[in-house]
């Protein structure tokens, strides 16, 4: 998953930045409402962190905005405003959660995997995908039981397939929620972390559809 955290405190989103890609998360941030429009609009964030006190542009603008051109792209307001009027103002507007500064990192992170629950991305905080079990809470994966070491990336790619299982992954699609914006990635980055996998994951486990992409649990 690829999340946009819409934050002006540079300190407080390098602290987020750091939980969210420790957990496994691709994050990038934007400290003013114009630049991140920008982003929102390029399409390829699967979940906002929004702050509302912004210095350009009123973070409720935004979330406007998001509500006309990206209606089903989730939202989290994550604001110093703590008033229960801002609350309903926020939810009434379409944000899926809201939730007040200060705020404990593990809480951001349990409610970003309710969203995803809700919205249908995966139905649990495990993904099962023939023998292989990825925790999202841990960030561990099981086979019959037993921990893989995985390296983080290695995770990363597999959680982007086993959430899509089924349906094809292309190089580009799973680039998009490794890496961050300006993030220099080499031409086989990909290729190399899948090549990894194999050697760890049972045989076939992970398939290559030729001149497209990759897939697991593909029926047969």
């Amino acid at each position: 998953m690829r999340v946009l955290l819409v934050e002006d405190d540079q300190l407080f989103a390098n602290g987020l930045i750091e939980s969210l890609r420790f957990e496994g998360y691709s994050a990038d941030f934007c400290n003013n409402g114009k630049s991140a429009l920008l982003a929102i609009d390029m399409k390829e964030a699967d979940l906002i962190i929004l702050d509302l006190g912004l210095p350009d542009i009123d973070g409720i603008e935004i979330l406007k905005h998001l509500r006309k051109t990206q209606p089903l792209l989730p939202v989290l307001i994550l604001s110093a405003r703590d008033s229960t009027d801002e609350k309903i103002k926020g939810l009434d507007l379409g944000a899926d959660d809201y939730l007040t500064k200060p705020v404990d990192p593990k809480e951001l992170l349990a409610r970003i995997r309710v969203i995803s629950r809700r919205l249908g991305q995966f139905s649990s905080s495990t993904l099962v995908v023939n023998d292989i079990e990825l925790s999202l809470v841990n960030n561990t994966v099981k086979l019959n039981d037993e921990i893989l070491e995985l390296a983080k990336k290695e995770y990363m790619v597999l959680k982007a397939l086993m959430e899509n299982s089924g349906r094809i992954q292309s190089r580009e699609q799973l680039e998009i929620k490794l890496y961050q914006w300006g993030e220099e990635v080499s031409s086989n980055a990909v290729e190399v972390h899948i090549h990894h996998l194999r050697k760890k994951l049972p045989d076939k486990f992970i398939k290559t559809v030729r001149g497209i992409g990759y897939i697991v649990g593909q029926k047969t």
